[in-house]
């Protein structure tokens, strides 16, 4: 497995020439996100739809 840095310089270098610091670091912070994301998955960190769905019903007002 690669470390982090690795994986920043990997991404980097896949960015087009002249990408500004804004674009480097929201890809960054978007590969973090997934990342986490799929680690969560892995975990058995999951909400299923239905309760998704009852989640977001009791945020709602009526």
């Amino acid at each position: 497995m690669s470390s982090v840095k690795q994986e920043v310089i990997k991404l980097i270098k896949t960015l087009p020439d002249g990408v500004d610091y804004d674009k480097i670091m929201a890809e960054i912070y978007f590969r973090q996100k997934v990342d986490k994301s799929l680690k969560q998955i892995e975990q058995g960190k999951v909400v299923s739809h239905e309760q998704a769905k009852k989640r977001i019903s009791s945020w709602i007002k009526k």
